[in-house]
């Protein structure tokens, strides 16, 4: 009994730290999210500035994986340099032993004051200032986790079993390694294991040399999640996250056998003894950043070889060709077939949609998020392209050409998002629930799908031919739409004051897919308005003038 009870204190105390790490990190998102993002951008031009950049972030975040996250869909999206990626991570690792090291200074009495403040800004009425709130209220919890942990951990200094096991551990240090590494994997935190360390270490309950193996494992560990959450992302953004995981093992196989000098050294030190797991946290990640950094380029060629671009046919296929940037024509020619390519794309969506809608069939919706995440990642390179076309100057044809090519990639992927963030949820859910729409609701819904795709192969022969003629039709099918729908919401409610059951229970489903059908269908629209504005066939407003 004794020992569930000292168990349940244990991992509760974990489970605590774990949870003001996620406040802290939310908390600090939700205050500072957008310039956390653009600081981090803007401060990677250069070596230095890449490390303060990631040190600084990391610090705010109280998350290395967080940081390393970012880092990698920046480099993803051409915002960040690969080679100064890595060297943001190095600062990222720092940052968090940083941390570390703040959390162990004995501020415990400052919790409740922390808690105390959180609470009150975060009942502001501004979001910057709530989120700072709830940021304070996770240090708050951080800081009393680790009195926790150390009441939690007293009982288990005493265990014959727990010395036997400490034992074990000191008498196999890869083992330790490899038991600290999958701790801090199943804890998505190296600071959390950082921390359980520092308080089984504080009253001499493990020898500084296991201490400090323990650590390495924590390092290693730490590295892991960030990895296993970019496995499906593309190569750029993996090769960031296996560059950091590369310099953590070699650093942890290096530093190994060099455990007990190290332990001798930190004991040396002038530092508290019972913070030398923290101390050892710090050193160990100063010096792998201070032999790491000169050695980026060749990271960067490593992660190269091991992770090498790949192209696979039609699925790879890319019309964006770095060669033409200085000839405009052939540059925009190719960035237009390269839109309408995302159309297609778009195409595949809605029509899967509408089968899955039809057959109630859920494996129809499996495609969508992976289609969507391809419309992101080709709408982002179309922008990044177009805005490298012929920057000596363009002619005011070019000019009005390149603003429309990214207008409708930029629609494509709003309605990519509509269909994969709205519609595509709404099926599911009437599939997995068994609902079904009425007969009139059915049919309206698919008519307005089967418009919806007419409309959607309208657009891509207007983008590519800019015929007046077909602009101007494709503008009225969207009036006749939002007709249509204004129809269909009316007729829906009639069917709800009549007291048909099947409408009830869809009737949420049933206007929310109109309203998304209504939404791509403008979106659609607008690739015929330049084309109407440029032929004078456009009024600036439907409102009526008065008089």
């Amino acid at each position: 009994m004794e020992s569930a009870i000292v168990s349940i204190n244990l991992f509760g105390a974990v489970a605590l730290l774990l949870f003001g790490l996620g406040q802290v990190k939310e908390g600090m998102t939700r205050a500072f999210g957008a310039n956390l993002c653009i600081g981090l951008a803007a401060g990677t031009r250069g070596g230095f500035r890449s490390f303060i950049a990631g040190f600084v972030a990391t610090v705010a975040l109280q998350s290395s994986t967080a940081t390393a996250l970012m880092v990698a869909s920046f480099v993803e999206k051409d915002l960040i340099v690969p080679a100064m990626a890595q060297v943001v991570l190095l600062g990222a690792n720092v940052g968090t032993a940083t941390t570390a090291w703040i959390v162990a200074l004995g501020l415990g009495w400052l919790s409740p004051l922390l808690i105390l403040a959180g609470v009150i800004l975060s009942r502001t009425g501004s979001t910057s200032r709530q989120g700072a709130g709830a940021a304070l209220v996770g240090v708050g919890l951080m800081l009393l986790s680790l009195h926790l942990l150390s009441a939690a951990t007293d009982p288990i200094r005493q265990s014959p079993a727990l010395g036997l096991f400490i034992a074990m551990l000191g008498n196999a240090w890869p083992v330790a390694l490899i038991f600290s590494a999958v701790l801090a994997v199943l804890a998505s935190s190296s600071l959390a294991i950082v921390v359980l360390i520092l308080s089984l270490a504080a009253n001499g309950g493990i020898e500084t040399s296991l201490a400090v193996v323990l650590v390495l494992g924590a390092n290693l560990g730490g590295a892991v999640p960030p990895v296993l959450a970019t496995l499906k992302a593309p190569v750029a953004a993996r090769r960031v996250t296996l560059g950091n995981l590369i310099v953590r093992a070699i650093g942890c196989l290096a530093a190994l056998p060099l455990a007990g000098y190290g332990a001798e050294l930190l004991e040396m030190s002038p530092f508290a003894h019972a913070n030398l797991a923290v101390d050892a946290h710090l050193l160990f990640n100063l010096v792998v950043a201070a032999i790491a950094w000169p050695l980026s380029p060749l990271l960067l060629r490593m992660t190269t070889v091991l992770l090498p671009e790949t192209k696979s046919g039609d699925e790879d296929r890319s019309y964006l060709d770095s060669h033409d940037l200085d000839k405009p024509v052939a540059a925009l020619a190719g960035a237009s077939r390269e839109v309408m390519l995302v159309g297609d794309l778009i195409e595949r969506m809605l029509s899967q949609a509408a089968d899955a809608m039809d057959r109630n069939d859920l494996a129809k919706l499996s495609d969508i998020s992976t289609l969507e995440g391809r419309v992101d990642h080709i709408q982002h390179a179309i922008k990044v392209y177009v805005s490298k076309v012929g920057r000596e100057g363009l002619s005011d044809a070019d000019r009005r050409r390149a603003m429309d090519i990214v207008e409708y990639a930029i629609n494509l992927e709003h309605i990519g998002d509509i269909i994969e963030k709205g519609i595509r949820p709404e099926i599911a859910k009437k599939i997995s629930r068994g609902l079904q729409f009425s007969e009139d609701g059915k049919i309206e819904l698919e008519r307005l799908f089967t418009i919806t795709l007419d409309n959607l192969r309208t657009a891509q022969t207007v983008f590519a031919t800019r015929n007046p003629a077909l602009a101007r039709r494709l503008v009225e099918v969207k009036e006749n739409v939002r007709r249509l729908e204004k129809q269909s919401s009316e007729r829906h409610l009639q069917r709800l004051r009549d007291g048909r059951a099947d409408s009830i229970q869809t009737s949420s489903l049933h206007l929310d897919m109109l309203r998304d059908l209504k939404r791509i269908n403008a979106h659609v629209a607008a690739v015929a308005h330049p084309i109407l504005d440029q032929n004078g066939l456009l009024s600036e407003s439907r409102i009526k003038q008065a008089g």
